[in-house]
């Protein structure tokens, strides 16, 4: 199994996210975001860190795609500021911010890197979220849809491969439920629901729209994906999983690719008043869309086990890690359905993220079965803590080892049937991590910078060598090692 090689045509990629790397948040005509405002709430963040300045890939970004150039990338997935297009969620468009993202896609382009561009990757227009509350008013469906299609319009013919949605799953529980993302509600259980129903009228129209003006392009959206064990065979525990994979995975990726709800999971939302409401045109909207999609985008970054979770037992809040002290990361659930506690089989990030390559096979087989879509890895990756060195190197021997792991399982899912286009790493350079601050590292590229600031210069670490083998070797070079 380590002989095997990907397809001449695999596309190697790295990813990142417009907050997260550019900085320039006021340059240039760019319109505050939702993350603009609430980075500036007391104790959100790490340390109150913010994406004003980020990692200035906005003033970098042709010093960034030389980086890309150089490693070999086949594909860079980036996303574009919402607001950086239209300051105001609609209406004018801001010239100068389409320039810089058309200089980057040519830039891309110039070395022969496939574009691929993420619609939303969750900073929304701050202007939409006080007109009318963003994501809560049915009115932001259309606005998506005339921003997206400005962009299809504006890039025909340059960019290919698009991504609707980032994350539907994350910004939007952790924006409703947790109050860790904004716009900062807490167990706002039903709004959650119809907020997660617009966000998908939303894609589901783009789809429609896209496919009209470039029939021949491909389009999908990222989900975070997160494939469950059930803790053992006790029965109630393999119906714990069910219950999580009907409400926490195939509520999403059944709707991008059915175009309907879980059957189950609405009946249980129905009877407990929360599900959303949905109209005939609702449903024609969603199936149509799903005719119509390319693939089923994931981002993958750990599995979650199952267990009983009694009436009594653990909510959906709880701590969350952000700061890097592994074990603080505490068991969350929904009572009467399932919680799901940590894997003692497997080791974890000092985030408390659960290290499982196998996960990443089994989610594609999963996929491959249920869905039969051609499939986009669109992130995975690993967190840590970065050293430079006084000779300015970097070796991050675990990211190598992580990566390695993870291709060989993902290469053993395309053995075994599983059509998989791209494999985009998260991330290329060092990035702000949202809520952990600088300090959790994900990238091949080191940025001289931390909470206070840093100088911005760029350091290749062991694993951006590493990877650029990968590529040159079409994951020949992939060893399998665990």
């Amino acid at each position: 199994m380590t002989n095997l090689k990907m397809p001449s045509d695999f596309l190697w990629g790295s990813a990142s996210a417009a907050y997260q790397i550019e900085g320039a948040y006021q340059e240039d005509g760019k319109g505050l975001s939702n993350w603009d405002d609430f980075v500036k709430i007391p104790g959100k963040t790490f340390k109150e860190t913010t994406g004003e300045i980020a990692v200035d890939h906005y003033h970098r970004y042709k010093e960034d795609v030389a980086l890309m150039a150089e490693m070999g990338l086949k594909t860079y997935r980036f996303s574009i500021a919402w607001s950086r297009i239209f300051p105001e969620g609609k209406g004018e468009v801001n010239e100068a911010g389409v320039v810089f993202y058309e200089n980057l896609i040519d830039e891309c382009l110039k070395h022969n890197i496939e574009p691929m561009v993420t619609l939303y990757h969750w900073d929304l227009p701050q202007a939409l979220v006080t007109e009318y509350g963003g994501w809560e008013s049915p009115k932001v469906v259309d606005d998506f849809v005339n921003y997206a299609t400005y962009l299809f319009e504006r890039f025909q013919g340059k960019v290919k491969y698009w991504i609707t949605m980032n994350e539907q799953n994350i910004f939007t529980t952790l924006g409703w439920m947790t109050a860790m993302h904004p716009p900062g509600k807490f167990n706002d259980e039903k709004m959650y629901y119809q907020v997660n129903h617009h966000v998908f009228l939303a894609h589901a129209k783009t789809v429609l729209v896209f496919k009209e003006l470039m029939p021949t392009g491909k389009i999908g959206a990222s989900f975070a994906y997160s494939p469950s064990y059930s803790l053992d065979c006790e029965p109630q525990n393999a119906m714990s999983k069910v219950d999580f994979d009907n409400l926490r995975n195939f509520w999403w990726m059944d709707v991008y690719a059915y175009g309907r709800y879980p059957k189950n999971a609405f009946t249980y939302l129905e009877k407990k008043g929360l599900a959303p409401i949905v109209t005939a045109e609702d449903r024609q909207v969603f199936k149509e869309a799903a005719n119509q999609i390319d693939f089923m985008g994931v981002n993958y970054y750990q599995t979650s086990v199952c267990e009983y979770n009694p009436l009594d037992g653990v909510t959906p809040f709880a701590e969350m890690n952000t700061t890097g002290k592994k074990g603080t990361n505490q068991v969350t659930g929904i009572p009467g359905l399932f919680k799901n506690p940590a894997n003692p089989h497997l080791a974890t990030t000092d985030w408390d993220w659960t290290i499982d390559p196998s996960g990443l096979r089994y989610a594609c087989k999963e996929i491959t079965s249920r869905y039969d879509l051609p499939i986009v890895i669109s992130e995975n990756g690993l967190g840590a803590f970065d050293t430079k060195t006084e000779g300015d190197e970097i070796h991050d021997d675990y990211r190598i080892a992580y990566f390695d792991a993870h291709i060989h399982e993902l290469m053993k899912a395309v053995d075994e049937g599983c059509e998989v286009w791209a494999y985009c790493t998260w991330s290329f350079t060092d990035l702000l991590s949202w809520l952990n601050g600088y300090q959790k590292r994900y990238g091949f590229v080191y940025v001289d910078r931390d909470e206070e600031g840093g100088t911005m210069n760029r350091y290749k670490k062991d694993s951006f060598m590493w990877y650029q083998e990968v590529i040159k070797t079409q994951g020949g070079s992939i060893t399998g090692d665990k």
